[in-house]
């Protein structure tokens, strides 16, 4: 492993940690030129299904644009990076459990929906009202009607 600081390949894992869930493993390593420490992190190599967008594109599957809707919804409320993380996880494990090559986002958008509806009822609106694209203050009404049943 190529240290980050300095790029020199000699490094020695000094820690390693099974996560709590244990789907990665944690390694503290340092490097023999620098002797600066950082965290590596392992995990199972998976294939996600492509993504088919409404104009028919596939795309490869993005966690980090997943991240960013959820962060773009939950902006300024009080939702911790940790239950994002596993509403992340939670549709993740739904993508392969489903075991398609090819998704709709438009199934990825209701899987962060449903998410987001257990989260925080306003992100799930400002969610929605982006995905959805509502037009009037009706559509607005609708699904704060649907919440609150």
């Amino acid at each position: 492993m190529k240290c980050p600081f300095c790029g020199h390949g000699d490094t020695q894992v000094v820690e390693t940690r099974m996560a709590e869930d244990g789907d990665f493993i944690r390694r503290r390593r340092q490097c023999a030129h620098c002797e600066k420490r950082f965290t590596t992190y392992e995990r199972p190599d998976v294939t996600f299904p492509a993504v088919v967008k409404k104009d028919g594109r596939r795309i490869e599957y993005d966690r980090a644009k997943l991240l960013g809707s959820f962060n773009l919804a939950l902006r300024k409320r009080p939702v911790s990076t940790d239950q994002i993380d596993s509403a992340v996880e939670r549709i993740e494990e739904k993508l392969l459990n489903l075991g398609v090559r090819e998704i709709p986002s438009s199934r990825i958008g209701e899987l962060v929906m449903r998410e987001l509806k257990k989260l925080d009822k306003v992100a799930y609106v400002r969610f929605a009202s982006v995905y959805r694209s509502f037009e009037d203050i009706d559509e607005f009404r609708t699904v704060i009607d649907e919440i609150r049943r």
